[in-house]
């Protein structure tokens, strides 16, 4: 990834949100800091990392306990913490699924407990743009000398 650039940005975002334990807030300031187009660079991490979160939704809805403990690694404990977290704010929990460690399995419960996909998809989409275009808010306003 010495060139980085939107095809790279879009597949970390991805993989950030399903099985594999990444970050991809750091390649979407590297891109902004070398001048990569703002919108464009939140979108395609935005689309990225949602489309990771609806695969793990995906596996949580339609997949068995087999692939949630083995192939997720989700403990019962994280689980049951995502279970209590939709017991108390419900889906609109769901605008939190880009939070670390919780926001995982709050997308594969999501799925376990038949969340419908237009809402899921509206929910996880909006809390993880939220996030990009705050990290990249922040980036620009650092580069410029703002902050």
């Amino acid at each position: 990834m010495q060139q980085p650039g939107y095809p790279a940005l879009f597949a970390l975002s991805f993989l950030a949100s399903t099985l594999v334990p990444l970050g991809s807030e750091w390649l979407l300031v590297l891109m902004l800091v070398k001048g990569y187009d703002p919108a464009t660079s939140v979108l395609t991490a935005t689309a990225g990392n949602t489309l990771g979160a609806c695969t793990t939704w995906l596996i949580g809805r339609y997949g068995g306990d087999w692939l949630l403990a083995r192939l997720f690694r989700i403990s019962d404990q994280q689980r049951q913490r995502a279970e209590s977290w939709y017991q108390r704010y419900g889906s609109f929990s769901l605008l939190l699924s880009w939070l670390p460690v919780v926001g995982d399995p709050l997308c594969l419960v999501g799925g376990l407990l038949k969340i419908r996909f237009p809402i899921f998809l509206l929910l996880a989409g909006v809390g993880k743009l939220a996030r990009y275009v705050a990290v990249a808010w922040l980036t620009l306003r650092v580069a410029a000398g703002a902050v």
